[in-house]
């Protein structure tokens, strides 16, 4: 058995120990600190010698898609930003520049999980790190900045919250800093989805060191904003920017509306025996009822959310990576992190808040490069949850005056995020075109382009929806506009006049489900607009103009659906007061 001292207590523990069992220092600081862990070969050309350390301490001969560009370019010491989709290697992209560089590199990194998960694998390589967090002790945390002065960390990952204590200051004013690597750096944005306050302290974090190191910031996901936002606050100097491309080949994508969401995940489950997957839900509650089920059901599964005690989040996460349970039913609080290659399926029980959030759990799918599914079960609650959430999110760490104009942009990704589960265009199309990258008209592996949709000529019918969105000078949103074109009869509809209006009941022979593909469709396709605020009012677009043309058509896609036969229910609806039948939809 092999044998290693324990810097604390001194005394011999095996080197596979999780933490010491005579002092409990954590297992993370048993590295062997050879000298020749940070020896470069001199007789290694510097084009070359990336490539030997991929190999001596990664095990890998080739490099992923633009991870060796972006290497080189940290290396020759230009800042960067690189936005590389999950499962593309941008751990490496840092971890092997902190070998060639003789000082320390800092990585900052906004969880514990994903922290302890690296450090853990990078020893075991040989690579020495260590973590500054709250999971430490003061004196943990004291030998560790102790041990990194002396030179015996390449790196040191440490959460935002502990840049400006007094310990690490003084640790970073006595240490040769190369890089600043910031992981997920889009929570830097007051834009992207996962705005972390502490983020802000990176930058005056960085001000702060006499010495400048190279910067890099890496991150998942991000739009044309976030980056611009990611360059400006970090102060990035002239950037080598790096989008490797959203674009995930082997993964299938499909937007399902099943009647019981619970039976679909069972039946799937059941039909795709022995497979890695990880079925997330909005809520706590979700989690466990699902959890539940599976159970009683005979799956095995484990759960993960951030109600469970630590020590429960983490003997389930190891159950699941080390496939002991196959299937883990989360909120979105699991997988940051998660390096587990074959996952075969995620299955989305319900729609998340944005298409950041959703790509980028969805694409801990299949990042060995096998073929792997991704399936979202959409239906309209999930649109009202997630509006509740929203509305209950904390802003307490915010200006009031960002407040505001973060509310708007929250309803507008949670309007693009329904926006995918709704289109019948091709849905890696959409993703693509959401992240400006080179959208694609029919990629054959997705659920809309295998999909068998007839098109139908709605001209008339959308021109009914342009004018009554005129006559009613842009002031309400879907849900008002099809009912006045449908002709209901509502209190919302008489308060508001509806039955005066020259487009009112011009559609009554539609059903509102399908006026409302037809408004989804204009949306989609621009020539409406909506506003970025919790009402969603719609608007016209300039590219209305194009209805005016003698010879335009507009067409939209239906696929051939068997006609539902009329409930008991909606029977005794119609007996309702107008008042009433408003508050039973509203319900």
């Amino acid at each position: 058995m092999s044998l290693i001292q324990c810097p604390d207590c001194k005394k011999q523990i095996s080197r596979r120990a999780v933490s010491c069992p005579y002092c409990g220092c954590p297992a993370e600081f048993f590295c062997d600190f050879a000298d020749e862990t940070t020896t470069k070969k001199k007789n290694d050309p510097q084009d070359t010698l990336p490539k030997t350390l991929l190999k001596k301490y990664f095990g890998y001969d080739f490099f992923k898609e633009c991870q060796e560009e972006i290497i080189g370019s940290i290396i020759r010491g230009n800042d960067v930003l690189a936005v590389m989709p999950t499962g593309a290697g941008k751990s490496l992209c840092y971890q092997i520049p902190s070998l060639v560089f003789d000082g320390v590199t800092i990585v900052i990194s906004p969880l514990i999980s994903l922290m302890q998960d690296q450090v853990r694998a990078l020893n075991d390589s040989g690579v020495p790190s260590a973590y500054i967090n709250s999971s430490l002790s003061e004196k943990q945390i004291s030998v560790a900045l102790d041990r990194a002065v002396a030179g015996e960390y390449k790196l040191i990952y440490v959460a935002p919250e502990r840049l400006g204590s007094a310990a690490f200051m003084s640790f970073a004013a006595k240490t040769e800093l190369s890089m600043v690597a910031i992981d997920e750096a889009h929570c830097i944005s007051q834009w992207g989805q996962d705005f972390r306050p502490s983020y802000l302290k990176i930058a005056d974090f960085i001000k702060s060191l006499k010495r400048r190191p190279v910067i890099g910031a890496f991150t998942a996901t991000a739009t044309t904003e976030v980056k611009d936002d990611i360059c400006c606050i970090l102060g990035l100097n002239d950037p080598d920017i790096y989008v490797t491309g959203f674009d995930r080949p082997n993964l299938y994508f499909e937007v399902d509306r099943p009647k019981d969401k619970t039976e679909f995940v069972k039946e799937y489950i059941k039909t795709h025996p022995g497979e890695s997957g990880i079925l997330y839900c909005a809520t706590r509650k979700k989690t466990d009822e699902l959890y539940d089920t599976l159970i009683s059901d005979g799956i095995k599964a484990s759960k993960y959310h951030a109600g469970m005690s630590s020590e429960e989040r983490k003997n389930n996460q190891n159950g699941f990576i080390n496939d002991e349970l196959p299937i883990i039913v989360a909120t979105n609080a699991f997988g940051m992190g998660i390096d587990k290659s074959n996952v075969r399926f995620v299955i989305h029980y319900n729609m998340p808040q944005s298409m950041e959030n959703y790509y980028q759990e969805a694409g801990r799918a299949g990042r060995d490069g096998e073929p792997a599914s991704c399936v979202l079960l959409f239906s309209p609650q999930d649109v009202i949850i997630n509006r509740f959430l929203l509305e209950k999110k904390d802003f307490s760490d915010i200006p009031e005056e960002n407040i505001s104009n973060i509310r708007d942009r929250d309803m507008l990704r949670l309007h693009r995020m329904e926006g995918y589960c709704k289109t019948t265009g091709c849905l890696r199309s959409y993703i693509l075109s959401y992240f400006s990258d080179s959208p694609i008209r029919k990629c054959d592996n997705c659920g809309n382009c295998l999909k068998e949709y007839k098109e139908v000529d709605v001209t008339s019918e959308a021109k009914n929806v342009l004018n009554c969105i005129y006559e009613t000078s842009s002031k309400y949103g879907e849900t008002t506009i099809a009912g006045i074109l449908r002709g209901a009869n509502r209190a919302r509809l008489r308060e508001i006049d509806a039955t005066s209006l020259k487009t009112y009941g011009t559609l009554s022979g539609n059903s509102e489900k399908s006026i409302r593909a037809i408004i989804s469709s204009l949306l989609d396709d621009e020539y409406l607009t909506i506003t970025n605020n919790e009402y969603n009012v719609i608007g016209l677009s300039p590219k209305t103009a194009d209805f005016k043309k003698a010879d335009f058509k507009y067409y939209i896609k239906e696929t051939e659906e068997p006609k539902e036969k009329p409930s008991s229910k909606r029977t005794q609806n119609s007996y309702l007061t107008s008042l009433g039948f408003e508050l039973f939809e509203r319900l």
